[in-house]
């Protein structure tokens, strides 16, 4: 991520990530087939450790629970990593193939996500479909809180996420009983 943010995505070169990792070509290519394969881990991780977070919670908390503890879990890990996230971030914004890279994995991420929130949910036709919208919205909403933060300085993720889903709620709950 250093190397991309100094000298930008498109211009490092895999033999610019070798070097600067001390290892031989083939040593990156028997963990990574590009480097955007490798921008793309990023995302893979960050999966991994949500459907953890997901799995982590109490097993009787309620999904909303779940959905609320599980990305403040992961968010706030973004910010104490700040350096780094608004490095990635810059990347990403800088980039359109970066970023590319990094979407390229995506399905595979919201399906990690969408096995956790199922595993939670009760049996019924509906099931893996409300998995895998939760998942969506978990993974999005997270993105949108962290930068959020980054961006007004403000560290409290708690409270930011408490207000994004309370919007969201007063959109599609309150909003229709008002009709």
């Amino acid at each position: 991520m250093d190397l991309f943010s100094a000298n930008g995505y498109d211009e490092t070169t895999v033999e610019d990530i070798a070097r600067a990792a001390g290892i031989s070509l083939r040593s990156f290519f028997r963990y990574f087939t590009s480097k955007g394969d490798l921008m793309a881990y990023s995302l893979l991780l960050y999966g991994n450790q949500l459907a953890a977070a997901i799995d982590a919670c109490a097993p009787d908390a309620s999904v909303r629970a779940v959905f609320r503890e599980s990305i403040s879990r992961i968010a706030q890990q973004g910010l104490v990593n700040e350096v780094r996230t608004r490095k990635h971030l810059d990347v990403l914004s800088r980039s359109q193939s970066a970023a590319a890279a990094e979407m390229s994995r995506l399905s595979e991420v919201q399906a990690l996500v969408a096995q956790a929130y199922e595993r939670r949910l009760p049996a019924g036709p509906e099931r893996e479909l409300a998995a895998r919208a939760i998942a969506g919205v978990t993974l999005h909403l997270t993105g949108v809180a962290v930068r959020w933060c980054l961006e007004h300085r403000e560290c409290d993720l708690p409270a930011t996420m408490d207000r994004a889903l309370g919007g969201l709620e007063v959109l599609f709950c309150r909003g229709r009983q008002a009709r």
